[in-house]
């Protein structure tokens, strides 16, 4: 197995708490409160501004043209998602302009953009992994019997895009391509996934 594989295995609990996790599951029968939702797209498109200039900073440091051009792929993934936002945005009458960030995104960008400016490459690929790579679980999981029509439908079809998963892979990749198993290296990984379930708690406790 790769370490990529390895890391995603080690951390299996996490991913199954996320897929659990009432704000997910909210999404998944669309039953969850507008307000939640609209609180959530504005601290997302927040972190995805830092996602995709911790992209940047690692492309910055790839020791080979290969993985110059991965990074910044993906990080025009980023302004894929992050159009989908601003559709979200207009919808939920949504001001991404002026969002402050909560202190569970807050703690998530920082710890990311903390990574890639002090840390090698494939650090930064590690702790950048678990986004993309529960995304991408979670819309799978949740499409895997169809995707239904309620009004969070377009987010589990983005996130069970074959294209999204391919997206996840690239990401791996570099994981795999830069890094050695290390303790700092799994405890990135891990503190990563943990952020993504505090991002969720995060919108559920959100009181508009």
């Amino acid at each position: 197995m790769s370490i990529s594989r390895d890391l995603w295995q080690a951390n299996q609990h996490l991913a199954l708490a996320c897929l659990d996790h009432p704000f997910v599951q909210g999404i998944a029968a669309g039953s969850l409160p507008r307000s939640q939702f609209a609180y959530y797209v504005g601290q997302d498109a927040f972190f995805l501004e830092a996602f995709a200039r911790a992209y940047s900073i690692a492309a910055a440091k790839a020791p080979d043209w290969e993985g110059f051009s991965i990074f910044h792929r993906l990080a025009a993934g980023v302004l894929t998602e992050l159009h989908l936002h601003q559709g979200y945005a207009t919808a939920w009458q949504v001001d991404l302009q002026a969002v402050e960030p909560g202190t569970a995104t807050r703690c998530y960008t920082d710890f990311l953009l903390a990574t890639a400016w002090s840390s090698e490459v494939g650090l930064t690929a590690a702790a950048m992994t678990p986004c993309l790579r529960l995304y991408a679980f979670l819309g799978q999981k949740l499409a895997q019997d169809g995707i239904p029509d309620h009004a969070y439908s377009e987010w589990i079809h983005t996130y069970s895009d074959p294209a999204f998963e391919e997206l996840a892979k690239y990401l791996e990749s570099l994981c795999d391509r830069y890094t050695t198993s290390t303790a700092q290296l799994q405890f990135s990984y891990r503190y990563a996934m943990q952020c993504e379930q505090n991002f969720f708690q995060a919108a559920l406790e959100f009181q508009n």
